[in-house]
């Protein structure tokens, strides 16, 4: 190994002051004057909201402020977004139903955003926000990925029909089908890469504070990319013009992805700050970091490979379902789209691939990218389709993959599926 190259141990210089306690988290950071938040949020996963009572809340002790979905819209607070658009089969843009950071008529979701509650401190915030008292009229639920937009399931957004957002085909159809009528063997897998959730050592966390004087938002948060919260909670949510808006992202204890999305409750602190004018913090505990943080994953899939007499792979085929969840986060349209399926050939020099991915919505917390977002699922199914057809040809695994390994003298190799090694 070369001491100085490629596989060389690196001496880490961040560990010093985390080790001995000088790290500075969001949590940390504490200015004059500040009041604490709690979120209400939905025990249901597909509800209407017939009215919200605050009015014990707002007679609790310490209790300065409660704001609903109601004060968001009447401010002009404008939706969470999702930042990329995949071109569905009939040459439509992908159906994106409107996600309020606080729910307006309806919660879609077990964790879904109702209100906040500002408080002199946080034990009066969490007693208060118990005191919310929030009418519901309990759906049906649609939570199954591969039954979520099958006929007769309860509707989610009117303007997701059959709770699809997008069916995305991609590959050679026509070329696939005929490997497919000449094939030698066929092999076959069903699949489910089940859902997962991140668990960072710091749950998220925000602290917004308003400067009067110069009509300025300052937003502390636990994020992977504060450009990109400026960005689009400036253009897109109205919340300040962008150079009136700062967005510090301190040390993150862990992110995984999950940090890099614009959430509902960092739009919420920041437009709250502004509207009590005064500095409002929220620091999210690590059930709420399980409901509400991005999830990953949830696909279910059926993948085949067409082979000839000696094993070697002619075309592939796969059909994905994949979960957004009850709303489409800043990046999930393309996770289960352009990081996945573009990454199906894997190593392997599989001349031909097609593949379809209906993304679908259901009554969970938003899908995006985590860990890898993608390629995880993508060659999970490859790999594992690769092992049942070694069975299915009666070769070891490690042989079947040493005759379908893409040859050394093959690059620049260009896969069948855009990406070029």
């Amino acid at each position: 190994m070369n001491e100085n190259g490629i596989g060389a141990s690196v001496r880490r210089k961040e560990d010093q002051r985390f080790l001995i306690g000088k790290g500075n988290y969001t949590d940390d950071i504490n200015v004059a004057g500040q009041t604490h938040a709690v979120f209400v949020r939905s025990p249901h996963a597909h509800a209407e909201i017939k009215g919200i009572d605050c009015s014990d809340a707002l007679a609790a002790p310490g209790v300065v402020a409660v704001l609903t979905g109601d004060d968001l819209a009447a401010d002009g607070i404008g939706p969470l977004i999702c930042g990329v658009t995949v071109t569905s089969d009939d040459g439509e843009p992908h159906r994106a139903p409107a996600h309020p950071a606080l729910a307006q008529g309806k919660v879609n979701y077990v964790g879904d955003h109702v209100a906040i509650v500002i408080a002199e401190t946080r034990a009066q915030a969490r007693d208060a926000a118990e005191l919310v008292d929030v009418d519901y009229n309990v759906l049906p639920a649609v939570v199954d990925t591969g039954s979520a937009a099958d006929s007769g399931q309860p509707q989610i957004h009117e303007v997701a029909p059959d709770n699809v957002c997008y069916n995305w085909p991609f590959g050679d159809k026509d070329g696939v089908e005929a490997a497919f009528a000449g094939a030698h063997k066929v092999s076959k897998l069903d699949l489910v890469n089940n859902r997962m959730v991140t668990n960072p050592m710091e749950p998220r966390a925000a602290l917004g504070e308003y400067n009067p004087g110069t009509d300025e938002i300052t937003l502390h948060l636990t994020t992977q990319n504060p450009h990109v919260h400026r960005l689009v909670l400036s253009a897109f949510n109205q919340l300040a013009p962008e150079h009136k808006l700062r967005v510090v992202g301190p040390d993150v204890g862990g992110g995984f992805g999950a940090k890099i999305f614009v959430y509902a409750e960092e739009l919420v602190v920041g437009w709250a700050c502004r509207k009590i004018k005064r500095p409002v913090k929220w620091n999210g505990d690590r059930t709420e970091a399980f409901l509400a943080d991005a999830h990953g994953r949830d696909h279910v899939s059926t993948a085949e490979m067409a082979m000839d007499e000696n094993g070697k792979f002619l075309a592939m085929r796969v059909q994905t379902q994949a979960n957004l969840g009850a709303y489409l986060s800043t990046f999930s349209t393309m996770v289960p789209s352009y990081l996945y399926a573009f990454l199906l050939a894997g190593q392997y020099s599989t001349p031909l691939i097609y593949s379809e991915v209906k993304a679908v919505f259901t009554n969970t917390a938003p899908v995006d990218a985590c860990r890898g977002a993608g390629r995880p699922e993508a060659t999970y199914l490859v790999e594992r389709l690769v092992d049942i057809c070694a069975a299915d040809m009666g070769l070891d695994p490690a042989e079947i993959r040493r005759r379908n390994f893409i040859p050394v003298d093959a690059f620049p190799y260009q896969t069948p599926v855009v990406q070029c090694y």
